[in-house]
């Protein structure tokens, strides 16, 4: 669902930084904002069924609680959530403003933390914007 949210660079940016990170594990990667969504890829063998803008509703809400339950902890700032799923995980990387959540198969521990630090790079460059 294309709805202009981001210009093709950046829709590209992401998949590669997602790619270069998770490689053929790579699932999906959805772009949102509290209002609204785009789904920058999702590999050929999936459905396109998914209701996304529950999962963007959720995956919102869930960011605001996490952030805001966990905020001066001895645990430090809130960072990125995972989720794990029969068929794979989902990774979500979410500003104020803006996030991605990234689903895949099987990844490493290491793999999540790499996705991660390159997608709160992308997101920190457009919060300057």
């Amino acid at each position: 669902m294309a709805t202009g949210l981001l210009t093709s660079e950046q829709a590209e940016r992401i998949e590669t930084t997602c790619r270069t990170a998770i490689g053929d594990s790579l699932r999906s990667i959805t772009y949102f904002t509290r209002d609204d969504y785009e789904q920058v890829y999702l590999r050929d063998d999936l459905e396109r069924d998914a209701d996304l803008s529950t999962f963007i509703g959720h995956e919102w809400r869930g960011f605001k609680t996490a952030q805001t339950a966990y905020e001066g902890t001895e645990l430090g700032d809130y960072n990125y959530t995972i989720r794990v799923f029969d068929n794979g995980f989902l990774i979500r990387v979410t500003t104020d403003r803006e996030g991605v959540f990234v689903t895949t198969d099987g990844l490493t521990v290491k793999d999540f933390e790499e996705v991660a630090t390159a997608l709160n790079s992308f997101l920190g460059e457009r919060e300057v914007r």
